[in-house]
């Protein structure tokens, strides 16, 4: 990551994988911790200068530009906000990241998080002159994130899982006993906010288009262990589409029951037993087919064990 420096004008030449991104978000991928309203108020002033001369925000920077950023002030304190972090890595080339990603922590900051994974990977890795968040998971579910190295990756990415090419999986513990002749759900979901202002998701006729597959893995007598692929990518898709039918996912403490929830802490569940375990798609750049899984935590293969031993 480049250096910006607190005191000083810092000049730097854009390279091949940054050409082409509109230069008010190149900023605001550059300036991690620098507020919005203050990029776009350097480059109104014309502070921010390519090739020495003033551009807007709309500008698309070049290979081989010159561009010439103020002094910053924001950005080194925010910098030491953020805990370095290091996360299991199922599979890294110079493009692409995929890690196995722990529940209860969030894959950005933001509503009141101060820093999540993505954040973390770049405090612990300033040699990554560039990493984004491919697209994102919940922040109690664990497993398969998918991260970009370069731009080209990236936008490669975004078109994947715009088109739905990658198959994503996922193990959900149901609580109680899901339909044997529900093998998919297709319910339109709609994102609201609470009154406390937490985001929720609730099936409406306004919603978006949302689908899922699910096939059943094992029966207990209170539970169904079910795999879950997603053919959409809606927020809490699965955690609300199971709700609707009925079996709303252990351990979840927005759309489960919190007397469910209670007792299922006595017996060891602490978390939401959601996990994307297995990962398919074709590399962004070399086309390669990438087959990538990520074992089930400990804590939910424990928890499945113990309903084993019980029954």
């Amino acid at each position: 990551m480049t250096d910006i420096r607190k005191n000083s004008v810092t000049l730097l030449q854009i390279d091949e994988a940054d050409a082409g991104q509109r230069i008010d978000n190149y900023l605001v991928r550059l300036l991690k911790g620098v507020p919005k309203s203050h990029i776009y108020r350097i480059l109104r002033s014309g502070e921010v200068r390519v090739n020495k001369g003033r551009i807007d925000a709309s500008y698309r920077i070049q290979a081989a530009d010159e561009l010439r950023i103020p002094p910053i002030r924001l950005a080194e304190r925010a910098d030491k906000q953020v805990t370095p972090g290091t996360f299991p890595i199922v599979y890294e080339d110079n493009a692409l990241l995929v890690i196995d990603k722990p529940s209860g922590v969030a894959v950005h900051g933001g509503s009141g998080i101060a820093f999540g994974v993505i954040e973390q990977l770049r405090q612990a890795h300033p040699e990554w002159r560039y990493l984004e968040l491919a697209h994102r998971l919940d922040r109690d579910t664990s497993g398969l994130l998918i991260l970009a190295k370069k731009r080209s990756a990236l936008l490669k990415l975004h078109d994947m899982l715009r088109d739905n090419v990658p198959d994503k999986r996922y193990l959900a513990l149901a609580v109680g006993q899901w339909p044997e002749h529900v093998t998919q759900v297709k319910l339109p979901l709609f994102k609201y906010h609470t009154e406390d202002g937490e985001r929720r998701v609730q099936v409406a006729d306004q919603g978006k288009y949302s689908h899922t597959n699910f096939a059943i893995k094992q029966r207990f007598a209170e539970f169904t262990l079910l795999e879950a692929q997603l053919r959409t990518g809606r927020t809490h898709q699965i955690r609300v589409h199971m709700q609707a039918k009925g079996c709303a996912i252990a351990g979840d403490d927005k759309y489960g029951h919190i007397a469910d929830n209670k007792a299922l802490a006595k017996h060891g569940l602490h978390r939401l037993f959601l996990h994307a375990y297995s990962l398919s798609l074709p590399h962004p750049l070399s086309g390669e087919t990438l087959q990538l899984q990520a074992p089930l935590p400990n804590e939910l293969n424990s928890f499945l064990q113990s309903l084993e031993r019980y029954e």
